[in-house]
């Protein structure tokens, strides 16, 4: 019941822009999922008419992503979860689930996460990074521009040592298509 308080598994802008008033923060580890743009932003990094791309948690079974656990105290709990679902389920493309996390300090807890549904059609999965690349350089919804999202992303990984290859690709590929 999150009006206990509750963890929630931050991979791409809850990292670097979580909206919400949390306590405690730490690297966390969730395994069977990559981070990975394959969802199609039709609202927030992009339009119907242009979409652009956004991270998501896609399911894999050798994968593992690193991301950030928040802890969100009782007395911001309603307030929160109401404001993650207003924004992470605004098109139903992703998933809320609860999934098991290990924190850097090796606890283990289960954490809200938001996961893309296979099924809908803003998934994406499979991409070649070029053509990830060429989208994120042109697309901008009503959060800004799909550069903004990837650049912000990966700077903040890289200040937690969270290093994610095809994220690093995609930002050297989409900062010389804007240049």
């Amino acid at each position: 019941m999150v009006e206990n308080g509750f963890w929630v598994f931050g991979y791409g802008s809850l990292i670097w822009h979580p909206e919400f008033t949390y306590s405690k923060k730490h690297i966390a580890t969730l395994n069977g999922y990559a981070r990975s743009f394959c969802m199609w932003s039709i609202h927030h990094r992009g339009t119907e008419d242009a979409p652009g791309l956004v991270l998501a948690l896609d399911e894999h079974d050798q994968a593992d992503c690193r991301g950030v656990a928040f802890f969100i105290e009782p007395e911001h709990a309603v307030k929160a979860i109401a404001d993650l679902r207003e924004r992470e389920l605004v098109s139903s493309a992703y998933l809320e689930m609860s999934l098991p996390v290990t924190l850097d300090n090796g606890e283990h807890i289960e954490a809200v996460s938001y996961v893309v549904n296979r099924d809908h059609v803003q998934y994406c999965g499979g991409m070649p990074l070029e053509e990830q690349a060429q989208i994120i350089a042109r697309a901008v919804g009503g959060r800004g521009p799909n550069t903004e999202y990837l650049y912000n992303t990966c700077e903040c990984l890289n200040g937690l040592g969270l290093d994610d290859a095809d994220l690093a690709f995609l930002e050297s590929r989409v900062r010389v298509l804007v240049a």
